[in-house]
């Protein structure tokens, strides 16, 4: 995106690359059906942002979904709605997309280098790249870095450019991982007969430490070490944040949503008779397989017995998390360059010239195409960042 703003206003751009070939982040993100922006309205799709709603909704006023929709028909990827609101091009792969991309980006006169691992600079204020050839060393009028966070470091998010900015007085947010799984206690029982399950139909809810109370329906997926998936990263960064205060969070699933819990209590006061537990949780209130697995997990001897207690479980089974997955696990990081460390411009304070753009920026939003939207919109504030201030300081040097 940086590329092209600065293309499109006449100025020579090269673009470097850490990896063999570039946007291999972007084309994962594809692998499962791109999910490039979302439709809902305008307040709501910026208050994702959560406590840089108002950093990232400048970038959205001027590159906002519909924008991005518009560029991608641009480059002949047509895109549709899905039942829940997110968009996707219509072959909902990645490729199509970047390769229309890059066919302009070089039509347009700029240059990609692959396998130039940036190091920093020299004591001349060069940039130092390595390369299969050795080091390079390039003098940049301006420059903006586009590094990623610090998940998925095979693809080249790996956060080696932390201590290099540091290091120049850039005020750095520790890296955390963002949209990730937890880590569960499991019995070694139900690890080994659930993992890979997935937990479908329920609603997960959870206190954040201001109070506020965050509720998701969907599904979830057992692992080995906890749970992941969809539900799960929609309420990440809460619980995240909670376990990093208190050292543990507490998520409470609801695993019968379809009913109350005056109905369910009268269903499963219902005589049993002959019938198991089992077949009394299947019969009577819906519950079988993996959620029964659950319900066992952390039920005492007492709660299974009474249905009063057994079925106050059912709607509020407390799911205590230790800690988030490692990073590099995770779809996306939190933290990054502060913005304390920016100006307007996205350009950094202790080091003119030099702009930032994308997941290295201190944000974080969930998944559904909030990630990538407010990528996109980030790299054409810093380009036009950088248009600003070559501007302003051509006319300074005129003066």
């Amino acid at each position: 995106m940086v590329a092209e703003v600065l293309s499109n206003a006449g100025l020579r751009v090269e673009v470097f690359d850490a990896m063999p070939s570039v946007a291999r982040k972007f084309l994962l993100a594809g692998r499962g059906g791109l999910n490039l922006t979302h439709t809902e309205a305008s307040e709501q799709f910026v208050a994702r942002y959560g406590a840089r709603r108002e950093e990232v909704g400048r970038w959205l006023a001027e590159f906002g979904p519909q924008q991005l929709r518009d560029w991608a028909q641009a480059l002949g990827i047509a895109t549709f709605v899905g039942s829940s609101g997110r968009v996707f091009p219509q072959e909902m792969k990645a490729a199509p997309l970047l390769r229309a991309w890059l066919h302009r980006l070089r039509s347009a006169g700029v240059s990609v280098h692959a396998r130039h691992r940036w190091l920093g600079w020299d004591g001349d204020g060069r940039l130092r790249f390595a390369t299969p050839a050795g080091e390079l060393k390039v003098d940049a009028g301006a420059t903006v870095l586009a590094l990623g966070g610090g998940s998925w470091a095979r693809l080249g998010s790996d956060g080696a450019w932390v201590p290099l900015l540091q290091a120049r007085g850039v005020e750095v947010q520790a890296l955390r991982p963002a949209n990730c799984g937890f880590n569960v206690a499991w019995s070694a029982h139900l690890r080994q007969r659930f993992a890979g399950t997935p937990v479908k139909t329920v609603s997960a809810s959870f206190i954040a430490q201001d109070g506020s109370m965050n509720r998701q329906d969907g599904e979830f997926l057992i692992t080995q070490h906890g749970v992941e998936g969809s539900l799960i990263y929609a309420l990440a960064a809460p619980l995240r944040d909670c376990i990093e205060t208190s050292g543990g969070a507490v998520l409470h699933l609801d695993l019968a949503p379809g009913r109350d819990l005056q109905r369910l209590t009268r269903d499963l006061a219902q005589p049993r008779g002959r019938d198991s537990l089992s077949n009394h949780l299947r019969r009577r209130a819906g519950i079988a397989g993996v959620k029964a697995a659950l319900l066992h997990e952390f039920a005492a001897a007492d709660d299974l017995a009474t249905p009063q207690r057994l079925a106050a479980l059912i709607k509020a089974l407390p799911l205590r998390l230790v800690s988030p997955r490692p990073l590099d696990e995770a779809i996306s990081s939190a933290g990054g360059v502060d913005f304390a460390a920016l100006d307007r411009n996205l350009m950094l304070k202790t080091l003119p010239g030099t702009f930032c753009a994308g997941e290295m920026l201190d944000w974080e939003a969930p998944t559904g195409g909030y990630l990538l939207t407010a990528c996109f919109a980030s790299g054409r504030a810093a380009a036009q960042g950088m248009l600003r201030w070559l501007a302003e300081t051509k006319s300074a040097d005129a003066r």
